[in-house]
């Protein structure tokens, strides 16, 4: 049987970035330190197959510090941790290694500068997701004030609308994002920004590949995560930008093929937590039921590194 042919368009980048790559390396450096289990509090990277395989090779995912032993090294994951959580560690004297992506940190570094130049706090950020929780966390309660939309804004109670300053979750879409501080700045014109963008540059990069793709493209596949805040964003960004038909899938064997029936172009890009092995899967599958020609949409290179914590770089 003849195969329909289709245009397959693969976004660059895609994937893994720094602080993922990083914070998977920090387990396994760790596992091979310390030796198995090593306790990991909250998901190291939101991706079930990555963390599937971290468990495998003996990580013990908790969600809270108090359900680790105190003779087990424990795990802070990429996203961040209220200062609450390495204060007690450190008070049951356990080893602890913070996996916190660098960039997340600097979010982090800005928010306790800000308050000690006597600025409230404004985030915008994913309420209950784990780094907005972990940047909330950096201040004591109330220092840090929560808005998700536009529409947030004109709720908010401030202190003082001349000392404020405001920091934003990472991975959040940028053309979403720029309404919010618009808003912001209408509301509060005082109000101090970010030194330099809190949006990260993989969360950048990967809604602008998608940004470059979504005019020649029918449907789109984002390989992520239901949990990764960056992997939905970038199907909202894809629908956003006019591709008629965009699915989050986690695995090949999620996509919805009767919606792509019919389609001449498909594009391909995946989360930041999203490793190149599940990619490679869902163009094998898509090469498996069609004649497919290959497009690649480049729109910047990434030669980011971040390095581990010293602790793993120092023999046991």
């Amino acid at each position: 049987m003849t195969k329909p042919p289709l245009t397959l368009f693969l976004a660059a980048p895609r994937g893994f970035c720094a602080g993922v790559d990083r914070a998977i390396k920090i387990v396994e450096m760790a596992l091979e330190k310390w030796g198995a289990p090593v306790y990991v509090r909250h998901e190291i990277v939101h991706n079930k197959f990555v963390v599937d395989d971290l468990r495998d090779k003996g990580a013990v995912f908790v969600e809270e510090l108090d359900e680790c032993p105190d003779d087990r090294p424990v795990i802070f994951s990429a996203h961040g941790v209220p200062k609450a959580v390495p204060a007690a560690a450190a008070k049951r004297e356990m080893i602890f290694v913070d996996a916190t992506c660098p960039l997340v940190s600097k979010v982090h570094i800005e928010a306790a500068r800000h308050a000690e130049n006597g600025l409230q706090m404004i985030m915008i950020g994913h309420a209950g997701h784990p780094e907005t929780v972990g940047t909330m966390g950096q201040l004591p309660p109330g220092e840090v004030l929560l808005v998700e939309t536009p529409e947030d804004v004109a709720g908010v109670e401030v202190r003082d609308p001349e000392k404020l300053a405001f920091v934003t979750q990472t991975t959040l879409s940028i053309d979403d994002t720029a309404e919010i501080v618009a808003a912001l700045k209408a509301r509060f014109p005082a109000i101090v920004g970010p030194h330099k963008e809190d949006i990260c540059y993989a969360t950048t990069n990967r809604q602008e590949a998608v940004k470059a793709m979504a005019p020649h493209i029918e449907a789109l596949l984002v390989v992520g995560a239901p949990n990764s805040s960056n992997s939905r964003r970038l199907v909202e960004v894809g629908r956003k930008a006019g591709c008629s038909y965009a699915q989050l899938v986690q695995r090949a064997a999620d996509i919805d093929w009767r919606a792509l029936e019919g389609a001449a172009a498909v594009g391909v890009t995946a989360g930041a937590s999203a490793p190149e092995v599940l990619i490679d899967e869902v163009i094998a599958a898509v090469h498996a039921r069609y004649d497919v020609t290959v497009e690649r949409v480049k729109t910047a290179e990434e030669n980011v590194e971040f390095k581990v914590p010293r602790v793993l770089r120092e023999p046991a």
